[in-house]
C-alpha cells in the first residue's frame, strides 16, 4: 500500500509554493530499487526505479519537465483487493511512460484506459506550465494553478481534482477513501495552511511533512480497509506502515516542493536494510530549476 498527499496552489495569493507533495511508498523491504536520482535515459526526469528482476525501470513516483516548458509529475498507487481480468502488463511503466512522453495528462489517461491490461491502479498526474506568455507585450510570468487528474481502471474513471486545497490518495477508490487518507489529509491541510506562506521556515515545513509520513497512529476500525485487506487491515491502517515480522512497510518517504520560481526540492528518505528499527535511513536531496 502507499499514500499520497498533494497541494497545488491556485495562484490566489502570492508567495506560496506551487506544489507541495508528501508520499509514502509501502513495499517489501527486500524488493530491490534505486533511490531517487535523474534517470540515465532522460536526465530531465527525477525519481526512484524498481529493480525487481523482470520489472526494472518501473517507478511509483517521478517528476520532470519533458517536454520543456511543462512540469509533469506522476504517482502510482495500487487498488487493494480488486481483481482484474486479462492482466498482461505490469503497472511500473505507467508513470515512466507519462513522464517520458509528449502527451498531456488527459490524453495519456484516455489512452491508458483504452489499452487497459493492467492490475488495478490509481494514477495521479500533475501538470504545471512553467511560464505564460502575454502575446501583446511579449512578457512572461509564472503560470498559476495546474492540472491534477486522478485516473483509475477500478472502475474506469478520469477525475479532475481541485487546486488550492489539500488532496489525499490511497489504495481504495476515490469515492471511498480509507480513514488514514482522510485523517492524514486533514493533518496535511493544517501543515500547508500554517507553513505554506511567504518567508516561512522551509526546513520546518519539510520536517513537519516528514513527521506526518512517520505517523504510526492506527486509524481503525475502517470498514473499507477491512473489506479490502482482511486480517491485515489494522496493521495497514496507519500512514507509516510496519507489518509484524518486519518484511513489509513504509520504506520510502518523499517530500517535493516547487516554489514560484519553479525551483524544485526533492527530499527522500529511504530505508536501507530489512528492519525499520535497526536499518539505516538514507536521505537524498535533489534541487532542480525547471524551465
Amino acid at each position: 500500500m502507499c499514500i499520497l498527499f498533494v497541494y497545488v496552489d491556485d495562484g490566489s495569493l502570492p508567495g506560496r509554493y506551487r506544489l507541495v507533495l508528501a508520499s509514502n511508498r509501502d513495499e517489501f523491504y527486500a524488493r530491490p530499487a534505486k533511490s531517487a536520482a535523474p534517470w540515465d535515459e532522460n536526465a530531465r526526469i527525477i525519481g526512484g526505479c524498481d529493480m525487481e528482476p523482470g520489472r526494472e525501470g518501473g517507478t511509483w513516483l517521478a517528476i520532470g519537465n519533458h517536454p520543456e516548458g511543462r512540469i509533469k509529475l506522476g504517482a502510482l498507487l495500487n487498488v487493494t483487493g480488486e481483481s482484474k481480468a486479462n492482466v498482461s502488463n505490469g503497472r511500473g511503466p505507467i508513470v515512466a511512460n507519462f513522464l517520458t512522453g509528449e502527451l498531456t495528462g488527459r490524453t495519456y489517461s484516455e489512452q491508458l484506459l483504452e489499452q487497459d491490461n493492467f492490475g488495478a491502479f490509481n494514477f495521479v498526474s500533475i501538470e504545471l506550465e512553467t511560464t505564460v506568455t502575454n502575446g501583446a507585450v511579449g512578457e512572461t510570468h509564472n503560470a498559476a494553478g495546474g492540472i491534477i487528474l486522478h485516473t483509475s481502471n477500478a472502475p474506469h474513471s478520469i477525475n479532475t481534482c481541485k487546486t488550492g486545497q489539500a488532496l489525499g490518495f490511497g489504495n481504495s477508490t476515490l469515492d471511498k477513501p480509507l480513514q488514514k487518507v482522510c485523517r492524514g489529509r486533514e493533518q496535511f491541510a493544517d501543515i500547508v495552511a500554517r507553513r505554506n506562506v511567504p518567508f516561512a521556515d522551509k526546513d520546518a515545513f519539510v520536517d513537519e511533512l516528514m513527521g506526518l509520513l512517520k505517523n504510526d497512529a492506527r486509524h481503525f476500525p475502517d470498514a473499507e480497509l477491512t473489506r479490502r485487506a482482511g486480517q491485515h487491515a489494522e496493521f495497514l491502517s496507519s500512514i507509516n506502515v510496519r507489518m509484524p515480522g518486519g518484511s513489509y512497510g513504509s520504506r520510502t518517504r518523499t517530500v517535493i516542493l516547487i516554489d514560484q520560481s519553479n525551483h524544485m526540492e526533492f527530499i527522500e528518505q529511504t530505508l536501507i536494510g530489512a528492519d525499520p528499527q535497526t536499518g539505516e535511513w538514507v536521505t537524498t536531496r535533489i534541487e532542480r530549476e525547471f524551465s
